[in-house]
């Protein structure tokens, strides 16, 4: 299929491209990423985002897509359309997850956040407001859990509502992107509708596994897939900086993999420094080779993991934990490994860390097609996409 034959899709909070991606290589087969896409029937024709650099990484990957940089409040659905040389109703998806510090669990400390009352929950509307103006066949919106939650439940209402008023019949489900084989354990809400009113079935797992906050797992199917098995076949260099020094360089390093601060309180083998349940849970926190990654962070301070299971020696030849190296915090987002990222490796660990996973976007959006018909179902897997019965969940 030519570019020119595939239906143009509009990309709203594109950040680094983690949805754009799964929009353009929709059509690989699950979990296997070829050095170019196999041809599917959706091109990204236009991408905006209020971060400059975040659309300069999208735009050296997909050169061809059109980029806006400015926030959304102050960009036309028209110019949306014209840059993307489309008309109302000629898209065919609008896809994008709107910042979600508004409704982040790190913010709830502040009182507008805990009450909902954050200014920036409007780019809900912004996201309703192109939905409804550009007309697109269906829409695939990404966000944090905690959209979900109570605090945020009026907010959730009148996205939903705005949706439905609009024809969509939105169907919502919170997915764990390791039960879609993705080597991070990170929760995200999605919402998806589609023009003709018929509801979206969202795919149904295809790994399983122990969770954060859960224990029991459905056994018949494959195990999630570990950080050790990602970078099984990656080889990596040093990176400037990647040792964690400084105040508590030592007691990172004495934490074993898969354990974070509470080692070093009076409950675990390590030192007595720290009060149980005194900080963040990803405070010290060291990836395991056996299981997932937890939750990328997006800006983590110094002593925020995950960090590497390995420790190395600095100049002193004392041993320290080390960060994350940038290819392997690609294969935790199932992002290619030739993706080039612009800016420093705290700009990189921001653009991955707010990014949608591309095997999990990908798993909803090749649903979808599927369930448009702009695939067949070609393996066991897409087999189970259609069979899928993941249903809607309404709020009262």
């Amino acid at each position: 299929m030519t570019a020119d034959h595939k239906l143009p899709v509009i990309s709203l909070f594109s950040g680094a491209g983690g949805l754009d991606l799964a929009v353009d290589r929709v059509a690989d087969a699950p979990l296997t990423v070829p050095e170019e896409p196999t041809p599917g029937p959706y091109r990204v024709a236009v991408a905006t985002d209020y971060a400059p650099q975040a659309l300069d990484t999208l735009a050296l990957n997909m050169p061809e897509t059109a980029t806006v940089p400015r926030d959304i409040r102050d960009t036309p659905t028209s110019e949306l359309l014209r840059l993307g040389s489309m008309t109302e109703g000629e898209a065919g998806l609008v896809v994008g997850g709107p910042p979600c510090t508004p409704f982040s669990k790190s913010g709830f400390w502040l009182a507008e956040k805990r009450e909902s009352r954050d200014p920036d929950a409007s780019l809900l509307e912004e996201y309703v407001r192109v939905v409804a103006q550009s007309r697109p066949e269906a829409f695939v919106l990404e966000n944090v859990q905690a959209l979900t939650y109570k605090t945020h439940k009026e907010h959730f209402k009148q996205l939903l509502g705005a949706l439905t008023e609009l024809g969509y019949n939105p169907q919502w489900k919170v997915l764990l992107a390791a039960d879609y084989g993705v080597p991070q354990l990170r929760k995200r809400v999605f919402v998806v509708g589609r023009r003709d009113g018929k509801a979206f079935k969202f795919p149904e797992p295809t790994h399983a596994g122990p969770s954060e906050t859960s224990r029991d797992w459905d056994r018949s199917k494959p195990l999630h897939i570990s950080a050790g098995e990602a970078f099984k076949t990656l080889k990596t260099m040093p990176e400037p900086g990647e040792l964690v020094e400084g105040k508590y360089g030592e007691l990172a390093a004495e934490v074993p993999g898969g354990q974070n601060y509470l080692w070093h309180t009076e409950r675990y083998g390590g030192r007595n420094e720290f009060q149980w349940r005194s900080r963040y849970w990803t405070f010290l926190l060291r990836l395991t080779a056996d299981k997932p990654s937890s939750t990328l962070q997006a800006q983590p301070g110094p002593y925020v993991g995950p960090f590497h299971w390995e420790n190395l020696p600095n100049e002193r030849g004392e041993l320290r934990a080390r960060r994350l190296r940038v290819p392997e915090l690609l294969r935790l987002m199932t992002f290619p490994d030739n993706f080039q990222l612009m800016g420093s490796r705290a700009d990189i660990q921001r653009q991955l860390g707010n990014a949608v996973p591309m095997e999990l976007g990908k798993a909803v959006l090749r649903a979808l097609s599927l369930q448009l018909g702009y695939l067949d179902a070609g393996s066991d897997r897409d087999d189970q996409l259609l069979r899928s019965a993941g249903s809607a969940v309404l709020i009262s």
